[in-house]
């Protein structure tokens, strides 16, 4: 009888330990959750986060509060969110900076791959190559042509260190056996001003941002960086019909939490995300401005670990060759 009496103290001592994380589990959110983004209020991914919190907040019944944590091309938000409370009430949206991180960063304060979960992608933003207004070059093939013969004489202008921006210019110098002088500016803005004030010649950009300067005649429009045209620029060539045939850059969005959040709390966030990327609304905002809703498949830890896992191989292989590094 005392065996009997003891082992029924210690499952109710066990079960009473498993309780909390269950029922906080199970009843999650508790608060409001905080998105976390690693880039300026204002610029490219800050614009998706917000109206993805938007979304979210109502398939989650509480608020989506969005927190800014710039520096060091996003890895501070990443370390952050790495370090923050494993309960799913703090959360990462990162863009394709998540996977070259370990490549330009000889000291990295996380693992991409080990000290998140993985929630799913999200969305793609287009790049487009633009030029400033009286650029020689009129085409996408003059553009290339005019940067093989100024080579360093040409300003090829990015946001920093990791941005996309600084990504696909790296691309571009690659494909065209061409070597310009890139000028880093903190952030988007700064780089598309000096760009519209015609300081530097060229730069690639993302879609949220160049849309409406393209529409509205500012800056001169040469291609566009995917595989096929986009829908809101439908008479711009891709870089890929213009010559180079290898030529594609997609800024991939994707949502991670803390290591170790719960599976329940990590289903229910999964649930939000895919439930928020069928909202018609989300889905026309993000349209009019050419980012791509990922496929359905896409949007599960799976679609987005394999898919980081791809790219951190990608863009470490051309960040190697680039010789491109940060302390």
């Amino acid at each position: 009888m005392k065996i009997k009496a003891i082992l029924t103290v210690m499952c109710a001592v066990a079960t009473a330990a498993v309780m909390p994380t269950t029922a906080s589990a199970q009843a999650f959110p508790t608060k409001p959750v905080t998105l976390v983004i690693p880039f300026a209020a204002g610029g490219p991914t800050d614009l998706l986060g917000r109206a993805l919190a938007q979304s979210m907040a109502a398939a989650l019944g509480t608020s989506v509060i969005v927190e800014n944590r710039t520096g060091a091309g996003g890895t501070v938000a990443g370390g952050v969110v790495a370090r923050a409370q494993a309960d799913g009430h703090t959360l990462l949206l990162h863009h394709i900076g998540m996977s070259t991180a370990p490549g330009l960063y000889r000291k990295l304060a996380f693992d991409p791959m080990k000290d998140f979960e993985h929630i799913g992608q999200v969305a793609d933003v287009p790049m487009t190559v633009i030029g400033r207004p009286g650029l020689p070059a009129k085409t996408p093939q003059e553009l290339i042509a005019w940067m093989q013969k100024e080579k360093q004489t040409a300003n090829l202008a990015h946001a920093g260190l990791g941005a996309a921006s600084q990504l696909c210019g790296m691309l571009l110098q690659q494909s065209i056996g061409a070597q310009s002088t890139t000028v880093p500016f903190q952030g988007t803005a700064p780089a598309l001003t000096a760009l519209l004030g015609g300081q530097v010649d060229v730069m690639c950009d993302q879609t949220t941002q160049t849309i409406p300067h393209i529409k509205g005649g500012k800056v001169q429009l040469y291609a566009v960086t995917t595989p096929e045209r986009l829908k809101p620029l439908p008479d711009t060539l891709t870089l890929r019909e213009a010559g180079l045939k290898n030529f594609e850059v997609v800024v991939w969005h994707g949502l991670y939490a803390p290591k170790g959040t719960p599976a329940p709390v990590l289903a229910a966030l999964n649930t939000a995300l895919r439930k928020s990327l069928k909202d018609p609304a989300l889905v026309k905002r993000l349209d009019e401005v050419g980012v791509q809703v990922v496929a359905e498949n896409l949007q599960t830890p799976d679609g987005l670990r394999n898919h980081l896992k791809s790219e951190i191989d990608r863009w470490g292989a051309l960040i190697r060759q680039a010789g491109t590094y940060a302390d």
